[in-house]
């Protein structure tokens, strides 16, 4: 990671997330690099993510128990996590819905 501006490097993924966490969707990166995700909550509620290599694994550990490595994030909140590239992603909320985009890239 580089202490530089972020810098997309590859297509935005979205999932709506949801009571029942939804199918998970992978960010592809571009570049070989791209290990850096920057993920915008645009929800109103917190989402709890599930992250992985595998959609599976993804599905697993979104919930909002938070047990295993699922991370929090807060309402309308943009955050940027380091992750192995291509990794899938998929969120659980305690009610309602929130829109989450992930962008693979470089940079805070």
């Amino acid at each position: 990671m580089g202490i530089m501006a972020f810098t997309p490097q590859g297509n935005t993924v979205t999932f709506t997330a949801a009571v029942s966490a939804p199918t998970a969707v992978q960010a592809v990166s571009s570049t070989i690099g791209a290990t850096q995700f920057r993920v915008h909550n645009l929800g109103n509620v917190a989402v709890y993510m599930g992250f992985g290599a595998t959609a599976n694994a993804a599905e697993t550990m979104a919930n909002v128990t938070v047990t295993g490595s699922t991370i929090s994030l807060m309402p309308n909140s943009v955050e940027v996590f380091t992750f192995n590239a291509n990794q899938y992603f998929t969120g659980a909320t305690a009610s309602g819905t929130a829109v989450v985009n992930i962008t693979p890239g470089d940079g805070v």
